[in-house]
Formats: C-alpha cells, sequence, structure tokens
C-alpha cells in the first residue's frame, strides 16, 4: 500500500475528489491532508472524509523538519499538491525525488509561474484571447511550474466565455484526469517509494 500526503491550500474540491477516488482502493491511500491555512476549507472537507488533516505556517514548510516528520508518522510515500500555494522547500523535494505532483490550471509553459494560479490564470487566458487552455499534471522542482509534464489535457476557450467559465471547465478536466493521473504515476513510480 503507497500512502499519499496532499497539500492544498484552498476549498480542496480536488483533494475531496481524489480522496473518493481512493476510497477502498487496493494499493494507494490518501492518508493525510497538509495545509498552509489553517481556515482553509479543506480541512472541513478532510473531517467529513475521516481523512488527519494538519495546518504548518509557512516558516513550518520553510525548513520542512517538523512536516517530514509527521509524514513519516503516516509512512508517506508520494505527494500531490492540489491548490497549493507555497513553494515546497528543498527539504521535502529531496526526501521525495520524482514523487511530488502538482496540477496546473492552464496548459504549461503558458500561464504558470509566481502567482499564477486560480483566477489569475484564467483571467490571463480570457485577456490574450486563447482559444483552447486546459491542465498540466507535472512533477515539481525547484522552479514554479517548471518540472516534467505528465499530463495535459485541453479543452475550447469561446470569444464569449467569460474567466468564471473557463475556470468551470478547467475545473471538469481536474475532477476527470487528476485522480487517474495519480494513480498511473504511483505505479509507475512503485520501485522508487519506500516501504516501511
Amino acid at each position: 500500500m503507497t500512502n499519499i500526503a496532499i497539500f492544498a491550500s484552498g476549498n480542496g474540491s480536488n483533494a475531496e475528489n481524489i480522496v473518493n477516488y481512493f476510497t477502498s482502493h487496493e494499493d494507494i491511500n490518501i492518508a493525510m491532508i497538509i495545509s498552509n491555512r489553517p481556515n482553509a476549507y479543506v480541512h472541513e472537507r478532510a473531517n467529513k472524509l475521516n481523512i488527519p488533516s494538519y495546518t504548518y505556517n509557512k516558516n513550518d514548510f520553510g525548513s520542512g523538519t517538523d512536516i517530514l516528520k509527521k509524514m513519516a508518522e503516516h509512512e508517506i510515500g508520494f505527494i500531490v499538491l492540489a491548490g497549493f500555494l507555497l513553494k515546497v522547500p528543498q527539504s521535502i523535494m529531496d526526501a521525495f525525488p520524482n514523487r511530488i505532483i502538482n496540477i496546473h490550471p492552464a496548459l504549461l509553459p503558458k500561464y504558470g509561474g509566481k502567482g499564477m494560479y486560480g483566477d489569475n490564470v484564467h483571467n490571463s487566458v480570457k485577456n490574450a484571447g486563447e482559444i483552447e487552455t486546459g491542465i498540466t499534471i507535472h512533477y515539481i522542482n525547484e522552479n514554479y511550474d517548471e518540472g516534467d509534464i505528465i499530463f495535459q489535457a485541453k479543452c475550447n476557450v469561446l470569444s464569449s466565455d467569460t474567466a468564471l467559465d473557463i475556470a468551470n471547465k478547467v475545473q471538469t478536466l481536474e475532477q476527470i484526469h487528476f485522480p487517474k493521473i495519480i494513480e498511473e504515476t504511483v505505479r509507475k513510480n512503485l520501485k522508487n517509494i519506500p516501504k516501511y
């Protein structure tokens, strides 16, 4: 069994979708949720789903020590970022090489980088007059949104679409594809995931 930690900063709709997908899964278990915001709604979702959730502030993430300790307690082998807005520290990346993946609400390398999340991305797509956008699931590295791409899915952008319309289309892609790609990626990396 591979235990996964989800890192999330906000509402947690992706986190909930992932937890539901892996409920009763024979090989993969969502063991914990970590957030950098104590009031993030993801904690409410975690509580309802019976998943332990923890909050760590920016300083905690700076060192990574306490977070790594807590993840070791939960025997975490893989990390999924689902709407997580802080930069993951080098100490955590070193402990989970090629075992941290992120989802970005655009077709990278377009509309990525620091500050490019949520509505900022969808407004930029709209203002640029793009005719398509989508999602990118990728490994993380030391730079925002620059890790190796695992998967992309596209949707059309109509000239009549608002940023909210674009966000809804992108969220549909996230809900459909993210859990499946997590499953495939974990299975491909089994030999690199330590056994506790």
